[in-house]
C-alpha cells in the first residue's frame, strides 16, 4: 500500500494549490493524500469514473449519516483526481464492544436507506462473482471451501461491502466517519455484518462471540450463530479469495477461517 501514482501540488486544480500535500499509506488500489485536514485526494484509473458518479450519488442520499463528501471530480490525461471532504478522527484496529455497538448502529441506519437506493455498480460480492473469482486462483482448497459453505445471498439492497477497522474513524469514542463507498454495490445484509465481524469480532484468531451478539443485537439481525458463522467464513474466503489475486497475504483470514 501506499502511494502508486504521484502528483506536485502545481498539477492540482488551482483552488487546492494552497494546502499541503500529504503522502499517506491508505488505498490498496489508488493512491491516496491528504490536503492538510480539509480534504483527501484519492487518485483513479480513468475507467473508474462512473463508480466515482456513483459514489457520489449515494454519499449525497447518505448525507445525515457520518460520511464524506464527494466535491469534485477531475478527469486529467492518464487519471481521474477526486476530493473529497476529509473525516476527522481515528480507526480504532482493536475495537471495543462500545465501537462494535456504533457500528452496528450506523449499518442498521444505512441499510434502511440503502434497501431503497439502486445501484449500477458491479455485483462483486454475489456467490457467482465469487466462484469466478476461485476460479481464477486455480486452488483447489478454495473451491473445496466455497462448496462447504451453507449460506445463500440475497440482493436486499446497496451495502459497503468493505467495512475493515481502517474504513472507519472515531473521535472521542465516537464514530466519526464511514468512508471508501467506491465499490459499494447491491447485495446481502447480513453479508455486511459478517466482513464486520471478520475485521472487528476476531481477537488473533479467535472469534469473539458475545462481540458478535453485540454487533447483531444492536443491528437488530435474529439469526442463529451457528447459521451466522457461515456467513462469516463467506466474507473470509471472499477477502482471502481476492488478496490470494492481488498477491497480498492472506494467511490470517485462512487462520480464522480454520478456526471456525
Amino acid at each position: 500500500m501506499g502511494i502508486k501514482q504521484t502528483i506536485t501540488k502545481e498539477e492540482l486544480p488551482l483552488e487546492y494549490q494552497s494546502f499541503n500535500l500529504l503522502e499517506t499509506k491508505d488505498g490498496v488500489t489508488h493512491s491516496v493524500y491528504l490536503l492538510d485536514d480539509k480534504y483527501v485526494l484519492k487518485i483513479v484509473d480513468t475507467d473508474e469514473i462512473a463508480a466515482l458518479v456513483e459514489e457520489q450519488n449515494l454519499l449525497n442520499k447518505l448525507e445525515n449519516l457520518v460520511v464524506p463528501k464527494l466535491i469534485d471530480i477531475v478527469e486529467m490525461k492518464e487519471y481521474v483526481l477526486a476530493f473529497y471532504t476529509q473525516v476527522q478522527g481515528k480507526s480504532v484496529y482493536e475495537p471495543t464492544k462500545n465501537h462494535i455497538k456504533q457500528i452496528a448502529l450506523f449499518l442498521k441506519e444505512f441499510h434502511s436507506i440503502s434497501k431503497k437506493i439502486h445501484s449500477t455498480n458491479t455485483t462483486i460480492f454475489s456467490k457467482e462473482y465469487l466462484k469466478n473469482l476461485i476460479i481464477k486462483t486455480n486452488d483447489k482448497s478454495f473451491l473445496n471451501y466455497f462448496d462447504s459453505l451453507e449460506c445463500s445471498l440475497q440482493n436486499d439492497g446497496v451495502i459497503h461491502g468493505d467495512l475493515f477497522c481502517d474504513n472507519v474513524k472515531f473521535s472521542d469514542e465516537k464514530l466519526s466517519g464511514v468512508y471508501d463507498f467506491i465499490e459499494a454495490c447491491e447485495g446481502d445484509f447480513i453479508f455486511e455484518l459478517a466482513v464486520v465481524s471478520i475485521s472487528w469480532c476476531f481477537e488473533k484468531d479467535h472469534l469473539n462471540k458475545e462481540k458478535v451478539e453485540i454487533l447483531l443485537e444492536n443491528y437488530d439481525l435474529k439469526i442463529s450463530f451457528e447459521l451466522f458463522q457461515e456467513y462469516i467464513k463467506y466474507a473470509l474466503l471472499y477477502y482471502m479469495t481476492t488478496r490470494y489475486l492481488s498477491n497480498r497475504d492472506y494467511q490470517e483470514l485462512l487462520n480464522r477461517w480454520e478456526s471456525l
